[in-house]
């Protein structure tokens, strides 16, 4: 008997018909009447008690040699739910349970469904495998993972947070319909970065890392210079939650290829916003984000509040008040020489002054000051802005960093003819920054004239209110750099124990240790006669300027942080 043309039977429909396991008229009213046209049919002819779904499931298998499997056996841990899309997973109601090399093995109820197979594999970019399953059992994993999803964006968010409070760095174009729909469609996605966001500032965090694996995908807060694991989200989210992070920095949403970096704005109250340095990066797994996190209540701080010792405050202060020179500050990567240029720059920023800044980029949004961001690309490098600078009747001038000789000799021309000018190296320690200079090519009369000050600096976490005394043996102290004078007994070193309030390190916030080490008449002398390093080392010693190390251990015997955390910041 031949099928009604009108009604479209599916390719197991039509087969069971063949097999006389079902009549026609009822293949036709299991295929009509359920709402679900993907399993409706199996779902209905077992509801009808037709076949069951067993039945179904082991005679589609064995008509169209496919293997069949009881999905609720399977680890759910093993489904890959993010290897197609889930609009691809709600049409057509099947699932990704395994992929080796470029094959995808995907579970669906009827294996005719050619449409839904085709589809996977463009999306995919895969070759595609089938496997029967039975079809009460995969709408029920299916509706586990997606509940499951939700439950957990739920959970991590709430609904306390205001999807207003992110904005663009830059105005940018009229959103689309189409746009606003998917901006309600991730509402759970928004809210979720929002509150990664709000309590990464909270904890006083200094990045964020957004980061991509093959198996799972993980959420890492930077504080106190330690990375710390805060949240496990399903790994399906990864491309929402790196294109919602795109859209809100400005960046191309659909170049996944190469790095990019922007910026975006959190406005936690009419008064306080923070500025977000927003950086991608393509790896295996999808695209890793860093997100930096910048506060300019940082440089509102204070010159007090960064940890110099009094005679280090005092030899700062001189060198920030004088009319013209050179102040550099160095260390590594991380160490707050940003934040200390910025608390400088804030103490001159009163309304007579010229000052302008040339960063790459700018981190921290400081009003009453010119700050420029460097564009290699385009032209306008370090240099260049320095030249422009000048152009413009400054009277302090900053550069983000000291890279190349040019850059090093006009900044120490503006510094001789009547500039204050700060700027940043990367060197280990005050003398040598005087070294650098000259191995890029500086005379030595021009350093010997423009450098007024050097700041060496390093960042040391802490001690938490939860420390306890440590008794740590006398020779471990000699070891470390105390002298026997120091070891009289008037004080009592603390260690790290953990507690709520510190989350189990034993440290809360940083505290910055300084070498301060102004140019003498007798170090210009020194760099006059090209002494080394070690030369000028020496005499800025005999002129009582602390080291890196010594520093470090006057915040140990004053209890703000540890012995092992000072050895392992001042490692020479």
């Amino acid at each position: 008997m031949a099928a009604n043309p009108q009604i479209a039977l599916s390719g197991l429909a039509r087969a069971l018909i063949q097999q006389n396991r079902i009549s026609e008229a009822d293949a036709v009213a299991c295929t009509t009447e359920p709402k679900d046209k993907t399993n409706g049919f199996v779902l209905e002819a077992a509801k009808r008690g037709l076949l069951s779904e067993q039945e179904i499931a082991c005679f589609a298998a064995e008509t169209f040699g496919y293997p069949l499997m009881d999905i609720a056996a399977l680890d759910p841990a093993t489904i890959l739910s993010d290897a197609i899309d889930r609009k691809l997973v709600g049409k057509h109601h099947v699932l990704p349970i395994g992929k080796r090399g470029n094959r995808l093995t995907v579970a669906l109820a009827d294996p005719t469904n050619l449409r839904a197979l085709d589809e996977i594999r463009f999306q995919s970019g895969l070759s595609v495998d089938a496997i029967v399953v039975e079809a009460s059992k995969l709408e029920t994993v299916i509706e586990k993972r997606a509940e499951s999803t939700k439950d957990t964006l739920e959970a991590l968010t709430g609904d306390e947070f205001d999807m207003d409070m992110l904005e663009q760095e830059a105005p940018g174009d009229t959103a689309s319909a189409d746009d606003a729909q998917a901006e309600v469609d991730d509402a759970p996605v928004v809210r979720f970065i929002q509150k990664v966001l709000i309590d990464a500032i909270n904890e006083g965090a200094s990045d964020i890392h957004f980061e991509p694996y093959e198996k799972y995908y993980r959420i890492r807060v930077r504080t106190d210079g330690t990375l710390r694991e805060i949240a496990q989200p399903p790994l399906v989210l990864r491309e929402k939650i790196a294109a919602r992070i795109k859209v809100i920095s400005r960046l191309d949403i659909s170049e996944k290829r190469v790095p990019q970096d922007g910026r975006m704005k959190l406005v936690l109250s009419k008064n306080k916003a923070i500025d977000f340095r927003v950086s991608t990066l393509p790896t295996l797994h999808g695209e890793k984000i860093v997100m930096r996190i910048l506060d300019p209540s940082s440089a509102m701080l204070g010159v007090d509040a960064l940890g110099y010792d009094p005679d280090q405050k005092a030899a700062l202060l001189e060198a920030v008040e004088r009319p013209y020179g050179m102040i550099l500050v160095t260390g590594p990567t991380g160490s707050g020489k940003t934040v200390s240029l910025y608390t400088c720059l804030n103490l001159l920023n009163k309304g007579d002054s010229n000052i302008s800044t040339a960063e790459d980029p700018a981190e921290i949004n400081l009003p009453g000051i010119n700050q420029v961001n460097v564009n290699e690309k385009a032209g306008l490098n370090f240099a260049t802005a320095l030249r422009a600078f000048l152009r413009q009747d400054p009277d302090i001038i900053m550069v983000g960093e000291i890279r190349d000789y040019e850059t090093a000799e006009i900044s120490i021309k503006a510094a001789q003819t009547g500039h204050l000018v700060f700027s940043t190296l990367h060197t280990n320690d005050a003398p040598t920054t005087l070294e650098r200079l000259r191995n890029m090519g500086v005379a030595a009369f021009n350093i010997a004239s423009s450098v007024i000050l050097i700041t060496a600096q390093r960042l040391a976490r802490r001690l938490c209110t939860c420390k306890q005394p440590l008794d740590i043996p006398h020779d471990a102290l000699i070891e470390a750099g105390f002298s026997e004078a120091d070891l009289d007994g008037s004080w009592q070193p603390y260690g790290p124990v953990g507690c709520e309030r510190c989350k189990g390190s034993g440290y809360k916030g940083r505290v910055g240790i300084y070498q301060v080490m102004p140019i003498s008449e007798e170090i210009q002398r020194i760099i006059m006669n090209n002494g080394n390093s070690m030369d000028i080392a020496a005499q800025a010693e005999l002129e009582g300027v602390s080291d890196l190390r010594q520093s470090g251990l006057r915040k140990v015997k004053s209890g703000m942080t540890s012995l092992t955390e000072v050895l392992a910041t001042t490692n020479e």
